[in-house]
C-alpha cells in the first residue's frame, strides 16, 4: 500500500522547481577544484547547456585561467568599502540573466559589508531557490564542524566556514583528489603560490602529515555524506531494513571558550548517529547579562547552534546538574556531551562534581566527558 504523505509529494515538487547544487571538494588549495569545475562547464557548454561564470578565483594560475575559454562572465558587483573597491557576486544580475547553470567559486567566502547576504553560500542558496543550478568549490577545512579539529592538527585558524548542511543538500559532491606528494610538487614548481610564499607554505600548512590527514578527511567526509543520502533516500522511498530508535544528543555548555568546541563535537556525534542535536546552557540568575563579553559569547554560541541546526535551550538554576537531568529524562535524550570540569578538587569535595551527579542520576543515558582541548 502506498502510504506516502502530502509532505513527500510537496518535497518532490520543490526539488523539481529548484536549481541543482554541485560541490567540488578538495583537501587543500591547489588540488585543481576550480580547474576541473571550468573543464566540466566547458563540456556542458559544448553540449548546448547555458553555463555562465558568476564568480571565479584563478589566483593567477595559468592553467586555470586557460580553462575559462569562451564561457560568458557575469560582471561582478563593485562595493566600496572604506578606501577600496571590493568585487562580489552580482546576484541580481545573474537572476535576471537566468542561465541554466552558474559557476560560483570560493563557497566559504565572506561577502563585503553592505552585500545582500553575509556569506557567499547564502547567495548560492538564493540562486538555487530561483531555479538556477550552481557549481561551486570548497576545501574540506571550511566545514563548520571540522574547524577545531583542523586548527589543532595544522595550527591554522580557519576564519571562514560553511554549514555542514551544504554538503547534505548538494545533489552531487565531487572530490578532487591529488596525492600529498603531488600537491607539494605543484607547490614547489610555483603552480599554487608565488615564489616568495613557497618555502613557508611547505613548512607549515603544506607539511606532508597535514596534507595526508586533510586528504583522508575529505574522502571520509564525502563518503559519509553519500551514505547518509542513501539512507534518507531509502526512508523516503520506503525501502525495508531501516530500523532502530532515534538517537538524541544533548550538549551542555557554559559561556567559556570551550563551548563552541563542545557544540561542534556534539554535532559530529549527532551526524554520525543520524541523531537530533540539542544544546543546553544552564544560567545562574546572578550571571552578568549586561556584560559585553558575556553577551557577545552568548550570541556566538546561539549562532553556531543555528548553523549546525541544533535546538538551543536556556535554563536558570544554581545547580546545573538538575535541569540537565530533568530535560534528559523528559525528552528521551540518549547521550549527554559535557566538558571536563574546571573546578578544583577542593571545590568538587565541597560542592560536588556536576559530571558525577549527572552520571549517577541520568540512568540509561550515555555521558561523554570531553577533555579540554587546550590541555
Amino acid at each position: 500500500m502506498n502510504t506516502r504523505t502530502p509532505d513527500y509529494f510537496l518535497r518532490e515538487y520543490e526539488r523539481s522547481t529548484k536549481g541543482r547544487l554541485k560541490i567540488y571538494v578538495g583537501a587543500a588549495p591547489g588540488v585543481g577544484k576550480t580547474y576541473q569545475m571550468l573543464r566540466d562547464a566547458n563540456e556542458m557548454r559544448q553540449s548546448g547547456i547555458d553555463v555562465v561564470i558568476g564568480m571565479i578565483e584563478t589566483h593567477g594560475r595559468k592553467e586555470t585561467i586557460e580553462q575559462i575559454g569562451d564561457l560568458e562572465i557575469i560582471e561582478p558587483k563593485e562595493i566600496k568599502y572604506k578606501t577600496v573597491i571590493l568585487k562580489e557576486l552580482n546576484l541580481e544580475k545573474i537572476i535576471l540573466r537566468r542561465p541554466k547553470v552558474v559557476i560560483v567559486d570560493e563557497l566559504a567566502h565572506t561577502n563585503a559589508p553592505k552585500s545582500k547576504n553575509k556569506k557567499r553560500y547564502e547567495d548560492v542558496l538564493e540562486l538555487i531557490e530561483n531555479g538556477i543550478s550552481v557549481m561551486t568549490a570548497v576545501n574540506i577545512q571550511h566545514l563548520e564542524s571540522l574547524k577545531d579539529y583542523v586548527n589543532r592538527m595544522t595550527g591554522v585558524k580557519i576564519r571562514e566556514t560553511i554549514p555542514d548542511k551544504m554538503l547534505t543538500i548538494a545533489d552531487e559532491t565531487k572530490v578532487i583528489d591529488l596525492s600529498p606528494e603531488g600537491l607539494r610538487e605543484r607547490l614547489k614548481k610555483g603552480k599554487i603560490y608565488s615564489e616568495d610564499k613557497i618555502h613557508s607554505s611547505l613548512n607549515n600548512f603544506f607539511r606532508l602529515g597535514n596534507l595526508t590527514a586533510l586528504r583522508e578527511l575529505s574522502l571520509r567526509e564525502v563518503a559519509n555524506e553519500e551514505d547518509e543520502k542513501l539512507t534518507n533516500y531509502k526512508n523516503e522511498k520506503e525501502v525495508d531494513g531501516l530500523v532502530g530508535a532515534k538517537e538524541k544528543i544533548l550538549v551542555c555548555v557554559n559561556l567559556n571558550f570551550n563551548a563552541e568546541y563542545l557544540i561542534r563535537r556534539g554535532y559530529r556525534i549527532a551526524r554520525m548517529l543520524k541523531a537530533e542535536l540539542f544544546v543546553m546552557y544552564v544560567k545562574n540568575k546572578h550571571d552578568y547579562d549586561n556584560d559585553r563579553e558575556t553577551v557577545k559569547k552568548y550570541k556566538e554560541i546561539v549562532d553556531l547552534c543555528k548553523r549546525l541546526e541544533g535546538e538551543f535551550i536556556v535554563k536558570v538554576s544554581k545547580n546545573p546538574a538538575s535541569p540537565i537531568i530533568k530535560y534528559a529524562k523528559e525528552n528521551s535524550i540518549t547521550q549527554i556531551v559535557i566538558g571536563q570540569s574546571a573546578r578544583t578538587r577542593f571545590h568538587e569535595i565541597i560542592k560536588g562534581s556536576i559530571v558525577r551527579k549527572i552520571m549517577r542520576r541520568a540512568k540509561y543515558v550515555d555521558v561523554l566527558v570531553v577533555a579540554d582541548p587546550q590541555h
